[in-house]
Protein backbone atom coordinates (compact mmCIF):
# COMPACT_ATOMS: atom_id res chain seq x y z
CA UNK A 1 0.00 0.00 0.00
CA UNK A 2 2.89 2.50 0.86
CA UNK A 3 4.72 1.89 -2.44
CA UNK A 4 1.28 2.37 -4.49
CA UNK A 5 0.76 5.25 -2.49
CA UNK A 6 4.43 7.14 -2.31
CA UNK A 7 6.10 5.58 -5.38
CA UNK A 8 2.94 4.64 -8.10
CA UNK A 9 3.98 6.20 -11.38
CA UNK A 10 0.17 6.26 -12.15
CA UNK A 11 -0.68 7.50 -8.62
CA UNK A 12 -1.11 11.37 -9.11
CA UNK A 13 2.52 13.51 -8.09
CA UNK A 14 0.38 16.73 -6.31
CA UNK A 15 -1.56 14.23 -3.82
CA UNK A 16 0.97 12.05 -2.94
CA UNK A 17 3.62 15.06 -2.87
CA UNK A 18 1.04 16.68 0.23
CA UNK A 19 0.11 13.73 1.91
CA UNK A 20 3.94 13.37 2.07
CA UNK A 21 5.22 17.59 2.76
CA UNK A 22 2.44 18.05 5.25
CA UNK A 23 2.96 15.68 7.97
CA UNK A 24 6.70 16.73 7.35
CA UNK A 25 6.17 20.31 7.62
CA UNK A 26 3.91 20.13 10.86
CA UNK A 27 7.06 18.04 12.26
CA UNK A 28 9.54 21.14 11.50
CA UNK A 29 7.44 23.58 12.96
CA UNK A 30 6.33 21.69 15.93
CA UNK A 31 10.36 20.83 16.52
CA UNK A 32 10.79 24.93 16.08
CA UNK A 33 7.96 25.85 17.91
CA UNK A 34 9.02 24.01 20.72
CA UNK A 35 13.07 25.56 20.57
CA UNK A 36 11.38 29.02 19.77
CA UNK A 37 9.63 28.10 23.28
CA UNK A 38 13.27 28.01 24.84
CA UNK A 39 13.84 31.41 23.63
CA UNK A 40 10.73 33.25 24.71
CA UNK A 41 11.33 31.03 28.13
CA UNK A 42 14.58 32.73 28.55
CA UNK A 43 13.70 36.00 27.23
CA UNK A 44 11.14 36.66 29.26
CA UNK A 45 12.08 34.96 32.73
CA UNK A 46 15.99 35.46 32.62
CA UNK A 47 16.48 38.85 30.34
CA UNK A 48 17.31 40.02 27.41
CA UNK A 49 21.28 38.91 28.01
CA UNK A 50 20.19 35.74 28.16
CA UNK A 51 18.07 35.61 25.26
CA UNK A 52 21.37 37.40 23.58
CA UNK A 53 23.70 34.87 24.78
CA UNK A 54 21.24 32.16 23.11
CA UNK A 55 20.93 33.72 19.84
CA UNK A 56 25.04 34.37 19.61
CA UNK A 57 24.97 30.14 19.56
CA UNK A 58 22.38 29.65 16.56
CA UNK A 59 24.98 29.97 13.46
CA UNK A 60 27.51 27.97 15.52
CA UNK A 61 24.90 25.12 16.01
CA UNK A 62 23.91 24.77 12.72
CA UNK A 63 27.40 24.96 11.21
CA UNK A 64 28.73 21.83 13.46
CA UNK A 65 25.65 19.85 13.00
CA UNK A 66 25.06 20.51 9.68
CA UNK A 67 28.54 19.16 8.81
CA UNK A 68 27.88 15.72 10.01
CA UNK A 69 24.28 15.63 9.85
CA UNK A 70 24.95 16.37 6.26
CA UNK A 71 25.15 12.56 5.77
CA UNK A 72 21.48 11.85 6.21
CA UNK A 73 20.68 13.79 3.25
CA UNK A 74 23.29 11.05 1.66
CA UNK A 75 21.22 8.22 3.20
CA UNK A 76 17.55 9.76 2.36
CA UNK A 77 18.62 9.85 -1.32
CA UNK A 78 20.03 6.67 -0.88
CA UNK A 79 17.12 5.11 0.31
CA UNK A 80 14.26 6.46 -2.26
CA UNK A 81 16.22 5.44 -4.85
CA UNK A 82 16.45 1.94 -3.90
CA UNK A 83 13.00 2.01 -2.74
CA UNK A 84 12.05 3.86 -6.02
CA UNK A 85 13.70 0.68 -7.40
CA UNK A 86 12.28 -1.78 -5.51
CA UNK A 87 15.54 -2.97 -4.17
CA UNK A 88 15.35 -4.44 -1.06
CA UNK A 89 18.18 -5.75 -0.49
CA UNK A 90 19.92 -2.47 -1.65
CA UNK A 91 17.36 -0.59 0.69
CA UNK A 92 18.05 -2.99 3.98
CA UNK A 93 22.00 -2.29 3.28
CA UNK A 94 21.55 1.00 3.34
CA UNK A 95 19.53 1.20 6.61
CA UNK A 96 21.84 -0.27 8.55
CA UNK A 97 24.64 1.66 7.23
CA UNK A 98 23.12 4.92 8.06
CA UNK A 99 22.11 3.32 11.76
CA UNK A 100 25.67 3.13 12.75
CA UNK A 101 27.18 6.11 10.76
CA UNK A 102 24.89 8.50 12.45
CA UNK A 103 26.39 6.89 16.29
CA UNK A 104 29.80 7.54 14.90
CA UNK A 105 29.03 10.94 13.40
CA UNK A 106 26.79 12.19 16.27
CA UNK A 107 29.55 11.50 18.60
CA UNK A 108 32.16 13.21 16.65
CA UNK A 109 29.76 16.50 16.60
CA UNK A 110 29.78 16.10 20.26
CA UNK A 111 33.27 16.19 20.81
CA UNK A 112 34.30 19.24 18.14
CA UNK A 113 31.09 21.08 20.00
CA UNK A 114 32.11 20.91 23.10
CA UNK A 115 35.91 21.62 21.88
CA UNK A 116 35.49 24.38 19.78
CA UNK A 117 32.75 26.29 21.80
CA UNK A 118 34.62 28.94 23.35
CA UNK A 119 36.95 29.13 20.00
CA UNK A 120 33.76 29.89 17.70
CA UNK A 121 31.98 32.07 19.81
CA UNK A 122 34.88 34.30 19.98
CA UNK A 123 35.39 34.45 16.20
CA UNK A 124 31.48 35.42 16.19
CA UNK A 125 32.67 38.41 17.65
CA UNK A 126 30.01 37.20 20.95
CA UNK A 127 30.56 40.07 23.67
CA UNK A 128 32.38 39.43 27.03
CA UNK A 129 28.76 40.39 28.99
CA UNK A 130 27.04 37.38 27.50
CA UNK A 131 30.21 35.55 26.42
CA UNK A 132 30.22 32.64 29.29
CA UNK A 133 26.54 32.00 29.04
CA UNK A 134 26.66 31.49 25.63
CA UNK A 135 29.69 28.79 26.38
CA UNK A 136 27.47 27.66 28.79
CA UNK A 137 24.54 26.62 26.46
CA UNK A 138 26.71 25.94 24.22
CA UNK A 139 28.32 22.96 25.97
CA UNK A 140 25.59 21.65 27.46
CA UNK A 141 23.50 21.57 23.96
CA UNK A 142 25.95 19.97 22.08
CA UNK A 143 26.17 16.50 24.66
CA UNK A 144 22.70 16.01 23.37
CA UNK A 145 23.56 16.18 19.62
CA UNK A 146 24.55 12.43 18.83
CA UNK A 147 20.64 11.99 20.00
CA UNK A 148 19.91 14.64 17.91
CA UNK A 149 21.69 12.74 14.61
CA UNK A 150 20.62 9.71 15.29
CA UNK A 151 17.10 10.68 15.17
CA UNK A 152 17.73 13.00 11.93
CA UNK A 153 19.10 10.36 10.17
CA UNK A 154 16.09 7.62 11.19
CA UNK A 155 13.65 10.43 10.30
CA UNK A 156 15.71 10.26 6.83
CA UNK A 157 15.19 6.82 6.59
CA UNK A 158 11.42 6.62 6.79
CA UNK A 159 10.59 9.76 4.91
CA UNK A 160 12.44 8.18 2.23
CA UNK A 161 9.88 5.55 2.08
CA UNK A 162 7.10 8.06 2.56
CA UNK A 163 6.61 7.60 6.61
CA UNK A 164 6.28 11.37 7.89
CA UNK A 165 3.60 10.31 10.33
CA UNK A 166 5.61 8.85 12.85
CA UNK A 167 8.32 11.76 13.20
CA UNK A 168 5.59 14.23 13.81
CA UNK A 169 4.20 12.12 16.62
CA UNK A 170 7.61 11.85 17.84
CA UNK A 171 8.17 15.38 17.74
CA UNK A 172 4.74 16.08 19.85
CA UNK A 173 5.97 14.21 22.34
CA UNK A 174 9.57 15.49 22.94
CA UNK A 175 8.31 19.38 22.10
CA UNK A 176 6.14 18.68 24.76
CA UNK A 177 8.76 16.98 27.51
CA UNK A 178 11.00 19.93 26.27
CA UNK A 179 8.70 22.92 26.94
CA UNK A 180 7.63 21.18 30.52
CA UNK A 181 11.29 20.94 31.29
CA UNK A 182 11.90 24.46 30.37
CA UNK A 183 9.06 25.29 32.52
CA UNK A 184 10.70 23.68 35.62
CA UNK A 185 14.59 24.22 34.74
CA UNK A 186 13.92 28.04 33.80
CA UNK A 187 10.72 29.20 36.04
CA UNK A 188 10.78 27.17 38.74
CA UNK A 189 14.23 26.28 39.31
CA UNK A 190 16.57 29.17 38.21
CA UNK A 191 18.80 27.67 35.58
CA UNK A 192 19.24 29.85 33.47
CA UNK A 193 20.21 29.09 29.59
CA UNK A 194 21.62 25.73 31.27
CA UNK A 195 18.55 24.49 32.65
CA UNK A 196 16.70 25.47 28.37
CA UNK A 197 20.44 23.47 27.11
CA UNK A 198 19.60 20.55 29.37
CA UNK A 199 15.50 20.49 28.41
CA UNK A 200 16.78 20.72 24.96
CA UNK A 201 19.33 17.29 25.23
CA UNK A 202 16.84 15.45 27.04
CA UNK A 203 14.21 15.73 24.58
CA UNK A 204 17.01 15.00 21.94
CA UNK A 205 17.41 11.85 23.54
CA UNK A 206 13.76 10.76 23.62
CA UNK A 207 13.41 11.29 19.95
CA UNK A 208 16.25 9.83 18.86
CA UNK A 209 14.89 6.59 20.88
CA UNK A 210 11.51 6.78 19.83
CA UNK A 211 12.83 7.22 15.91
CA UNK A 212 14.75 3.86 16.57
CA UNK A 213 11.64 1.64 18.05
CA UNK A 214 9.69 2.48 14.97
CA UNK A 215 12.60 1.18 12.57
CA UNK A 216 12.60 -1.58 14.84
CA UNK A 217 9.50 -2.29 14.53
CA UNK A 218 8.89 -1.14 10.77
CA UNK A 219 7.41 -3.81 7.99
CA UNK A 220 9.39 -4.26 5.16
CA UNK A 221 12.85 -3.73 3.96
CA UNK A 222 12.95 -0.58 5.77
CA UNK A 223 13.31 -2.55 8.71
CA UNK A 224 15.91 -2.18 11.37
CA UNK A 225 17.46 -4.66 13.08
CA UNK A 226 20.29 -3.89 15.59
CA UNK A 227 22.53 -7.09 15.56
CA UNK A 228 22.69 -6.46 11.61
CA UNK A 229 24.19 -3.31 11.70
CA UNK A 230 27.57 -2.75 10.03
CA UNK A 231 29.21 -0.52 7.10
CA UNK A 232 29.13 -1.21 4.13
CA UNK A 233 31.67 -0.20 1.90
CA UNK A 234 29.77 0.51 -0.87
CA UNK A 235 27.12 2.31 1.02
CA UNK A 236 29.05 3.94 3.46
CA UNK A 237 31.32 5.45 0.34
CA UNK A 238 28.47 6.70 -1.16
CA UNK A 239 26.32 8.52 1.87
CA UNK A 240 29.58 10.00 2.96
CA UNK A 241 30.40 11.19 -0.86
CA UNK A 242 26.64 12.54 -1.30
CA UNK A 243 26.25 13.67 2.69
CA UNK A 244 29.91 15.31 2.81
CA UNK A 245 29.06 17.07 0.06
CA UNK A 246 25.66 18.90 1.51
CA UNK A 247 27.21 18.92 5.05
CA UNK A 248 29.86 21.09 3.39
CA UNK A 249 27.02 23.46 1.56
CA UNK A 250 25.80 24.08 4.82
CA UNK A 251 28.75 24.76 6.19
CA UNK A 252 29.75 27.07 4.10
CA UNK A 253 26.62 28.87 4.21
CA UNK A 254 27.05 28.23 8.10
CA UNK A 255 29.80 30.21 8.02
CA UNK A 256 28.92 32.88 6.00
CA UNK A 257 26.26 33.30 8.80
CA UNK A 258 29.01 33.54 11.26
CA UNK A 259 30.73 36.18 9.88
CA UNK A 260 27.19 37.90 9.42
CA UNK A 261 26.83 37.58 13.06
CA UNK A 262 30.09 39.06 13.69
CA UNK A 263 28.83 42.09 12.14
CA UNK A 264 25.73 42.17 13.87
CA UNK A 265 27.62 41.51 17.08
CA UNK A 266 29.23 44.67 16.93
CA UNK A 267 25.50 46.44 17.39
CA UNK A 268 25.71 45.40 21.31
CA UNK A 269 23.55 42.76 22.96
CA UNK A 270 20.22 44.98 22.31
CA UNK A 271 20.65 44.55 18.70
CA UNK A 272 21.96 41.00 19.08
CA UNK A 273 18.27 40.41 21.24
CA UNK A 274 16.29 41.99 18.33
CA UNK A 275 18.22 39.86 15.59
CA UNK A 276 17.19 36.82 17.47
CA UNK A 277 13.67 37.29 18.04
CA UNK A 278 13.37 38.82 14.09
CA UNK A 279 15.56 35.04 13.08
CA UNK A 280 12.57 33.20 15.58
CA UNK A 281 10.44 34.06 13.04
CA UNK A 282 12.36 33.70 9.87
CA UNK A 283 12.64 30.28 10.84
CA UNK A 284 8.72 29.41 11.03
CA UNK A 285 9.15 30.81 7.41
CA UNK A 286 12.31 28.15 6.30
CA UNK A 287 11.28 25.67 8.35
CA UNK A 288 7.91 25.36 6.52
CA UNK A 289 9.26 25.99 2.60
CA UNK A 290 12.47 23.49 3.77
CA UNK A 291 9.53 21.11 3.30
CA UNK A 292 9.63 21.71 -0.28
CA UNK A 293 13.08 20.84 -0.30
CA UNK A 294 12.91 17.28 1.63
CA UNK A 295 10.01 16.26 -0.71
CA UNK A 296 12.53 17.37 -4.30
CA UNK A 297 14.86 14.82 -2.72
CA UNK A 298 12.72 12.23 -1.81
CA UNK A 299 10.57 12.16 -4.97
CA UNK A 300 13.22 13.27 -7.50
CA UNK A 301 15.26 10.12 -6.12
CA UNK A 302 12.29 7.86 -6.07
CA UNK A 303 11.69 9.19 -9.81
CA UNK A 304 15.35 8.47 -10.69
CA UNK A 305 15.46 5.07 -9.28
CA UNK A 306 12.01 3.89 -11.42
CA UNK A 307 13.83 5.20 -14.49
CA UNK A 308 10.91 8.05 -15.05
CA UNK A 309 13.09 11.43 -15.34
CA UNK A 310 9.52 13.45 -16.84
CA UNK A 311 7.93 12.63 -13.77
CA UNK A 312 11.33 14.15 -11.99
CA UNK A 313 10.80 17.20 -13.96
CA UNK A 314 7.18 17.26 -12.69
CA UNK A 315 8.16 17.06 -9.18
CA UNK A 316 10.32 20.04 -9.76
CA UNK A 317 7.77 22.18 -10.90
CA UNK A 318 5.00 20.79 -8.61
CA UNK A 319 7.52 21.77 -5.56
CA UNK A 320 8.91 24.91 -7.06
CA UNK A 321 5.03 26.23 -7.51
CA UNK A 322 3.82 25.20 -3.69
CA UNK A 323 6.99 26.73 -2.15
CA UNK A 324 6.25 30.12 -3.98
CA UNK A 325 2.78 30.05 -2.74
CA UNK A 326 3.46 28.96 0.18
CA UNK A 327 6.60 31.51 0.72
CA UNK A 328 4.21 35.08 -0.59
CA UNK A 329 1.63 33.91 1.96
CA UNK A 330 3.68 33.09 5.37
CA UNK A 331 5.86 36.34 4.32
CA UNK A 332 2.93 38.23 4.30
CA UNK A 333 1.72 37.43 7.23
CA UNK A 334 4.82 37.93 9.01
CA UNK A 335 5.31 41.50 7.87
CA UNK A 336 1.41 41.99 9.17
CA UNK A 337 1.92 40.12 12.45
CA UNK A 338 5.43 41.41 13.57
CA UNK A 339 4.97 43.89 16.16
CA UNK A 340 3.04 40.96 18.29
CA UNK A 341 5.40 37.95 17.46
CA UNK A 342 8.34 40.14 18.55
CA UNK A 343 6.78 40.80 21.71
CA UNK A 344 6.79 37.69 22.50
CA UNK A 345 10.77 36.80 23.21
CA UNK A 346 11.03 40.27 25.45
CA UNK A 347 9.18 40.79 28.76
CA UNK A 348 7.40 43.81 28.26
CA UNK A 349 8.36 45.50 31.70
CA UNK A 350 12.42 44.67 30.68
CA UNK A 351 14.27 48.61 30.47
CA UNK A 352 15.19 47.07 26.56
CA UNK A 353 11.96 46.65 25.45
CA UNK A 354 11.02 49.01 23.11
CA UNK A 355 14.83 49.28 21.72
CA UNK A 356 14.67 45.55 21.45
CA UNK A 357 11.51 45.16 19.53
CA UNK A 358 12.58 48.00 17.18
CA UNK A 359 16.49 45.97 16.06
CA UNK A 360 13.46 43.18 15.39
CA UNK A 361 11.48 45.25 13.39
CA UNK A 362 14.46 46.36 11.08
CA UNK A 363 15.59 42.69 10.39
CA UNK A 364 11.97 41.37 9.74
CA UNK A 365 11.60 44.30 7.16
CA UNK A 366 14.71 43.70 5.46
CA UNK A 367 14.83 40.03 5.05
CA UNK A 368 11.24 38.52 5.56
CA UNK A 369 9.70 39.59 2.68
CA UNK A 370 11.95 37.80 0.38
CA UNK A 371 12.05 34.22 2.23
CA UNK A 372 9.98 32.72 -0.37
CA UNK A 373 12.94 33.43 -3.10
CA UNK A 374 15.28 31.26 -0.44
CA UNK A 375 12.82 29.33 -0.76
CA UNK A 376 13.01 28.57 -4.21
CA UNK A 377 16.80 28.42 -4.24
CA UNK A 378 16.69 25.23 -1.40
CA UNK A 379 14.04 23.69 -3.50
CA UNK A 380 16.03 23.86 -6.35
CA UNK A 381 18.96 22.34 -4.40
CA UNK A 382 16.64 19.32 -3.42
CA UNK A 383 16.07 18.61 -6.38
CA UNK A 384 19.79 18.54 -7.46
CA UNK A 385 19.88 16.18 -4.06
CA UNK A 386 17.37 13.55 -5.73
CA UNK A 387 19.14 13.95 -8.85
CA UNK A 388 22.37 12.36 -7.26
CA UNK A 389 24.51 15.75 -7.91
CA UNK A 390 27.28 16.08 -4.69
CA UNK A 391 29.62 18.32 -5.83
CA UNK A 392 27.28 21.29 -7.99
CA UNK A 393 25.03 22.74 -5.04
CA UNK A 394 27.91 22.54 -3.23
CA UNK A 395 30.00 25.02 -5.54
CA UNK A 396 26.91 26.67 -6.14
CA UNK A 397 26.21 27.88 -3.00
CA UNK A 398 30.02 28.80 -2.66
CA UNK A 399 30.02 31.31 -5.31
CA UNK A 400 26.33 32.55 -5.78
CA UNK A 401 25.89 32.79 -1.03
CA UNK A 402 29.35 32.59 0.58
CA UNK A 403 31.22 34.87 -1.68
CA UNK A 404 28.64 37.36 -2.34
CA UNK A 405 28.61 37.46 0.98
CA UNK A 406 32.24 38.00 2.24
CA UNK A 407 32.73 40.30 -0.44
CA UNK A 408 29.53 41.92 0.89
CA UNK A 409 30.31 42.30 4.29
CA UNK A 410 33.85 44.35 3.60
CA UNK A 411 32.41 46.60 0.43
CA UNK A 412 28.73 47.13 0.92
CA UNK A 413 28.36 47.03 4.76
CA UNK A 414 32.01 48.79 5.61
CA UNK A 415 30.78 51.82 3.43
CA UNK A 416 27.05 51.85 4.77
CA UNK A 417 27.46 50.95 8.40
CA UNK A 418 24.12 50.03 9.59
CA UNK A 419 23.06 47.15 10.63
CA UNK A 420 19.97 46.67 7.98
CA UNK A 421 22.90 47.17 5.41
CA UNK A 422 24.41 43.88 6.01
CA UNK A 423 20.68 41.87 6.25
CA UNK A 424 20.60 42.52 2.81
CA UNK A 425 23.14 40.22 1.73
CA UNK A 426 20.38 37.18 2.10
CA UNK A 427 18.19 37.64 -0.05
CA UNK A 428 20.82 39.24 -3.02
CA UNK A 429 22.74 35.90 -1.94
CA UNK A 430 19.31 33.67 -2.03
CA UNK A 431 18.14 35.03 -5.93
CA UNK A 432 21.94 34.88 -7.22
CA UNK A 433 22.02 30.82 -6.43
CA UNK A 434 18.80 30.06 -7.38
CA UNK A 435 19.70 31.06 -10.67
CA UNK A 436 22.75 29.06 -11.02
CA UNK A 437 20.69 25.74 -10.00
CA UNK A 438 18.32 26.67 -12.59
CA UNK A 439 21.20 26.56 -15.11
CA UNK A 440 22.41 22.81 -13.56
CA UNK A 441 18.67 21.87 -13.26
CA UNK A 442 18.22 22.70 -17.38
CA UNK A 443 21.32 21.24 -18.54
CA UNK A 444 20.40 17.93 -16.52
CA UNK A 445 16.81 17.58 -17.97
CA UNK A 446 17.87 18.10 -21.14
CA UNK A 447 20.50 15.02 -20.70
CA UNK A 448 18.16 13.19 -18.62
CA UNK A 449 15.21 12.94 -21.42
CA UNK A 450 17.72 12.40 -24.46
CA UNK A 451 18.97 9.27 -22.02
CA UNK A 452 15.65 8.14 -21.92
CA UNK A 453 14.88 8.33 -25.26
CA UNK A 454 17.44 6.76 -26.28
CA UNK A 455 16.61 3.45 -24.35
CA UNK A 456 13.11 3.41 -25.54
Amino acid sequence: MLKQTVCSREAPLLPAILRFSIPLMLTGILQLAYNTADSIIVGRYAGHASLAAVGSTTSIIFLIITLFNGVSIGANYMAARDFGAQDDRGLFRTVHCAALLSVILGLLACVCGLLLSTPLLRWADAPEDVLPLSVLYLRIYFLGVPALVVYNFGSALLRAVGDTFYPLLFMIVSGALNVALNLLLVVVIPLDVAGVAIATSVSQLLSAVLVTVRLCTFRGPCRLELRKIQLYTDRTGQMLRLGFSAGLQGVLFSASNVMIQSAINSFGSVVMAGSSAASGIENFIHTALNTFYQSAITFTGQSIGASDPRRAVRVFRINLALTTGLGIVLCALAQIFQAPLLGLYVQSTDPAYDAVIAAGVVRVLALSRFQWVGGLMETACGTLRGLGHSMNPTVTTLIGACLLRVVWRYTVFEAVGTVESMYWSYPVSWLLTFLIHLIYLERDRRRLMVENTATR
